[in-house]
Formats: C-alpha cells, structure tokens, sequence
C-alpha cells in the first residue's frame, strides 16, 4: 500500500467530497491509503497560515483602495467526540454559546470589483500561546504591512473596534470603519458635557444625514472619530465610526461598512462546501492541519468561480453533473413501484 500521502491527496478528497470529510470516508474511496496512513500524515504534518498566503497572493487582483476585512466565526464540534483546541464560547451565527473552535479570518476586497480572497488566519487556542481574538487581529494587521499589501480600509465586528486595534490601524495610515455597541461611552460636546452612552445621543438631521464628530472614552484626547446612525432595519440600529474624518455621508458610511458581510460569505461557504468544521478527529495538529486544508479547498473554488463565471455552489455541486446523468441513464438502484 502505497503511504505517501500529501496535502494535495487530502486537499483533492475535500474538494471531491460532497457531504462526508471523514478519514473513514476517504480511505474507503481511496484504497492506496488506509485510515491509519492518513491519520499519521495529518498528525505529521505542519500547514501554517504561510501556506495560504503563497497559494493565493499570484490570484489577489490588489487596489489601492482595497479593503481588508477581520472577524471570527465558530467551528461547531458541539456533537461528538472530545477534540483538543474545543472550547466554549459565542457563536453569532448561533446566536449562543456552543463548544467550538474559534477561527479568526483576513479577507480582501476589491471595492471596485467587489471580489474577495482570504489571506489569513489564526486559530484561536489561548490554552496553548495565551493569544486573544484581539491578539491574532493585530498580528494579522502587522502582517499586511511585512507583505507590502495594497490596501487603504480596515472594516471589522464591533467586537474588534478596541483602542489598540484602532489605533495601531490609524499608526499605519489607514482608514477603519466599525460598528461600536450601544452601550460605549462618548462625547459630542468637545468636552463640555460628560460621557454619553451612544444610544443616549442626541441627533440633528444635519447629523443623521452626515455624521458628528465624536471622543471615544479611552482613547488619547487628540483622537477624534465620525459617528454615523445607520438604520439597519426598523428593529436594528448601527453606531459606525471611522477616522474618515472627510466622510460626509451616513449612506456612505453605510456602503463601506457593508462590505464587511463579504467575510460572512466566506465562513458560510467554507463550511458548507469545504468540511471546514466536519472533522472529529481528536488530536489537535490533526484539526489545524484540516482547518488549512479546507481553507486552501475554498481558495481553489473561488478562483474558478471568478474564472468561469460561475458560484462555488455551482462547480462543487456539478461535480456530480455527470454521475447523475449516468445514473438517470443507467441506474446502478432501480426504483420499483408495486
């Protein structure tokens, strides 16, 4: 039996599968590797965020005003087996805590094109290199300036829109955009009145159609923000705010910051089409290894979908375009009605 198995056997068994991603699954449908040969691979192997860098910097079709784009979603291993790097913690998508592993993610838009690549992660384990959320973001930010990426605008969660994170992106000469909770205290009186939790405001039409300008309690007394109201629904309220100062415009605002939900799609499709959060393998090493693959998978699908014009659900799903018009010919189960 033939053991030398790569990333690019594992990879390939991603982007085949349609429902199952389990070692199981791929040795059954692959007889020159067994369970346990692939298993040790996986255990082997070291796939660092590095990797995705050089996969997908010769496809980034870059802007000078390109955006880069950070949040986290959670890998639901609520079901199953004791995995290592599994923790509790909040799932926005779930609206709840579940048991998971957190995944921090980089993404990069062109605004023009609207077309997006991620070109990072990190993977949120404090129990083995103490690292916050925030940490990883930062470590990431200081990775676009090592790679000389072209980019003018950081958009992110409110759960990123800390001083440090801000500030370290205003150090660079960027603009941020990000949504800030209701709750977060401000002053729009130059300092004549005391601080103000967002939703306690006050606004002029003036100031709903362009903004004020705002000191957010905590950072440096110099360091002013634009403060948009931006009507999301009739039940949701937004608090976006920028170091745009020369941003006039709430509807402005509100476009730029919508380009963040770009980083959504990609969680959504990663998980749906690539197995991202499918493995139930206990060793950690074995999930980070994983974790690189499926992201490498969605990389590769969203290349074709821009080169042929097409959605990642198309190519995935038409994988099985000709088994299906094969079996409608020529079934291998007939169906028998009585």
């Amino acid at each position: 039996m033939n053991t030398k198995i790569s990333k690019l056997d594992y990879c390939q068994f991603l982007l085949s599968s349609q429902i199952n991603y389990t070692l199981t699954h791929m040795a059954d449908h692959l007889p020159s590797f067994s369970h346990d040969t692939i298993n040790r691979y996986l255990r082997g192997e070291k796939l660092s965020p590095r990797l995705l860098w050089e996969q997908v910097q010769p496809t980034l079709k870059v802007d000078p005003e390109g955006q880069v784009v950070f949040d986290d979603t959670v890998l639901d291993h609520s079901f199953g087996p004791s995995i290592e790097m599994v923790r509790r913690q909040w799932s926005g998508n779930k609206k709840s805590v579940i048991r998971g592993i957190g995944l921090v993610t980089c993404v990069y838009v062109n605004p023009h094109t609207e077309q997006f690549w991620v070109i990072d992660y990190r993977i949120f384990d404090p129990d083995t290199d103490s690292k916050s959320k925030l940490d990883h973001v930062r470590e990431m930010l200081q990775m676009t300036q090592q790679r000389a990426l072209p980019f003018q605008t950081v958009l992110m969660d409110a759960w990123y829109a800390a001083k440090e994170v801000m500030l370290q992106i205003a150090a660079m000469g960027k603009t941020f955009y990000c949504p800030l909770k209701s709750n977060r205290l401000v002053d729009d009186s130059g300092g004549e009145q005391l601080y103000r939790r967002l939703e306690d405001l006050s606004w002029s039409e003036a100031e709903l159609e362009g903004g004020k300008l705002v000191k957010v309690r905590g950072f440096p007394g110099a360091f002013k923000v634009k403060l948009f109201r931006v009507e999301v629904s009739t039940h949701r309220t937004e608090w976006v705010v920028t170091n745009d100062l020369a941003q006039s415009s709430t509807q402005g605002a509100q476009q730029v910051s919508a380009l963040r939900w770009k980083i959504e799609e990609f969680h959504r499709e990663a998980k749906q089409l690539t197995g991202l959060e499918d493995c139930q393998c206990r060793k950690a090493r074995i999930q980070r290894n994983h974790i690189a693959c499926s992201v490498l998978v969605w990389v590769r699908l969203k290349s074709l979908a821009y080169t042929t014009k097409q959605t990642v659900y198309q190519i995935k799903h038409g994988l099985l375009h000709d088994y299906l018009i094969h079996q409608l010919k020529n079934p291998s189960v007939k169906m028998l009605l009585a």
